[in-house]
């Protein structure tokens, strides 16, 4: 439950625009706080979860630091929510990012997947002020007015710090539905974080470089035609929403089979991974989330010419290819016609 909030109004400073920060906390009723607390925490759908980091010593990324003294001592949220402010204001380095209000709230209590309770620190900006209509009774009529203000439909920027794995930089959710054309200014110049190394991540990465295995090295290593790349991507996703863990050498088993084809995935993992500076498991349970996620990315088609899609959804038998006088073709089996 929403416990304590405080709104600082945060400009752009390249744009000469000003900070203004509140000395006192909001009082709320128990109805805005409920709004308000579905307002915030709405914005957060995805399991993925992010980690504060520090080129240096971690205690010196400025949110991380001011969330740890807050969940040390509470006394400290408004000295504390006054730095986060300077700190966003101070980091504006592009002329297109939008001042907008700050909103640091500590919410207290919440439950977790597991059923515990944890508290956690959000830090929400607005950006975007949207025109509404106040109606108002005037006399034996009603006045009509327009104004602006800010939409509960979708949060602009939000992050939110669970009290856990302190020592490792917080388990952190984080959104930012506008980005003004820098992707870089909520992510990495204020908040400085990256995505957790749990199971969301591993199941996420393995899936994006198994996609891209297929897409962009098979066909240079082997002669692989599109329905082949069709079954290799259809067969991977199956995999991983059949089972619960992942074992490398059980998927490329199944998945790849020719032990050819699984020596050049090893190899282009392990490109991947020194390329992207990332470290991706052999080991893990696989996270449901991530995968309905990602399965988008693997629908399996095949484009030809601009007349036809096919769309291959399994049996790779079931699809022939050849050539006559009239050009190329696909000849496809099938039972029922829908």
């Amino acid at each position: 439950m929403l416990s304590r909030i405080i709104i600082h109004k945060v400009g752009n400073k390249i744009n000469k625009e000003h900070l203004f920060l509140s000395e006192h906390e909001l009082q709320l009723e128990e109805d805005m706080k409920e709004l308000l607390t579905d307002y915030f925490l709405g914005a957060f759908k995805s399991e993925e979860q992010f980690q504060f980091y520090s080129d240096s010593y971690l205690s010196l990324n400025p949110v991380y630091s001011s969330a740890a003294e807050i969940f040390e001592d509470r006394d400290k949220f408004v000295y504390e929510s006054e730095n986060i402010a300077k700190h966003l204001f101070e980091i504006t380095q592009n002329t297109r990012v939008q001042g907008g209000e700050v909103f640091v709230v500590y919410f207290e209590g919440g439950l977790t997947e597991d059923g515990n309770q944890m508290d956690s620190l959000g830090i929400f900006k607005t950006e975007n002020k949207k025109p509404f209509l106040k109606i108002s009774p005037e006399d034996d009529n009603y006045g009509l007015e327009k104004d602006y203000g800010i939409s509960l439909a979708k949060l602009d920027k939000g992050c939110l710090i669970y009290n856990t794995d302190k020592e490792t930089g917080y388990a952190v959710s984080v959104v930012d539905n506008n980005k003004n054309g820098d992707q870089y200014y909520w992510f990495e110049d204020f908040l400085k974080v990256r995505q957790r190394d749990d199971e969301y991540f591993h199941t996420q990465e393995t899936l994006s470089v198994f996609k891209d295995f297929v897409a962009k090295q098979l066909p240079q290593e082997f002669e692989v035609s599109k329905p082949d790349q069709a079954d290799f991507l259809t067969k991977s996703l199956t995999f991983f929403q059949e089972k619960e863990t992942f074992d490398f050498e059980e998927f490329t088993n199944e998945v790849l089979e020719d032990k050819n084809v699984i020596e050049s995935f090893v190899n282009f993992k392990t490109d991947y991974e020194q390329e992207m500076q990332v470290s991706i498991a052999e080991e893990f349970p696989i996270n449901a989330t991530a995968v309905k996620k990602n399965q988008r990315y693997f629908k399996s088609v095949i484009k030809l010419d601009k007349n036809f899609h096919i769309y291959v959804h399994g049996d790779r038998k079931k699809i022939e290819q050849g050539q006559d006088e009239n050009g190329k073709y696909y000849r496809l089996y099938f039972e029922e016609e829908k």
